[in-house]
């Protein structure tokens, strides 16, 4: 069977375009035309294709990218590659789908975002604190929590919108996890202020931490069931 070629995908992610779909997306700071579940359907058809992925990335076009990152190889790039990949992702779903589906999957992760969480680019900085919120959560061995709350209390009122919600998940998540620091993060939250008068449908947790921390604390305990707010920067 032939290979599929580039010019064979833009094609198909040209026809699978849709006006609302765009309208929609461009809201949230995404140049995207095409529906995620058309876009899953076709990348469950093509299949894990290394070599396909990197040729869409190239292509610098929203859809492609996405697509790259569901038919890609997570392992198989090179540290200095992913750096380069997640400064070229400046639109919020590529940016996201590329640190949830590849980094987060890739052996390098704890270097990038050891990397990252220094870095003066605020968008980079806020991959390397989605990275940290992962490990609180699920490997919380070696972090310094109580420094990584110092560094939220210094910078996070202060810094720029996608840079502050990372660090605001992280804040949440520290609490949530950790009911040594729950104190001191749900002191920082209130302090802070930080999405305090987010608007949050019915039903949903608002993003603002002393909220969020008690409401998970509460289902992890069992006493109550909750739907979190949609991050402004759309997780997968």
């Amino acid at each position: 069977m032939a290979e599929t070629t580039v010019a064979e995908v833009m094609a198909e992610l040209a026809a699978l375009e849709d006006p609302r779909a765009r309208i929609v997306n461009e809201k949230h700071g995404d140049d995207l035309g095409v529906k995620l579940s058309k876009l899953r359907a076709l990348a469950k058809r093509l299949k894990t294709q290394q070599e396909l992925a990197c040729q869409l990335w190239a292509t610098d076009d929203t859809a492609a990218r996405l697509l790259a990152i569901l038919i890609c190889r997570p392992k198989a790039f090179e540290r200095d590659e992913l750096d380069v990949m997640l400064r070229e992702a400046r639109t919020p779903k590529v940016h996201d789908w590329l640190v949830n589906y590849v980094v987060k999957k890739n052996p390098h992760s704890e270097e990038l975002r050891l990397a990252w969480l220094a870095d003066p680019d605020p968008v980079v900085a806020s991959a390397g604190w989605a990275l940290t919120t992962e490990r609180v959560a699920k490997q919380p061995e070696g972090l310094d929590l109580e420094g990584l709350l110092d560094i939220i209390e210094t910078g996070m009122k202060d810094a720029p919108d996608r840079l502050r919600w990372a660090m605001n998940h992280s804040l949440a998540q520290i609490g949530i996890e950790h009911s040594g620091h729950r104190g001191r993060a749900m002191d920082i939250g209130e302090r802070l202020e930080v999405l305090k008068d987010y608007p949050t449908p019915p039903g949903c947790t608002s993003p603002f931490a002393p909220v969020w921390i008690a409401e998970m604390v509460r289902r992890k305990d069992g006493t109550q069931e909750i739907f979190l707010v949609a991050n402004a920067q759309t997780s997968p």
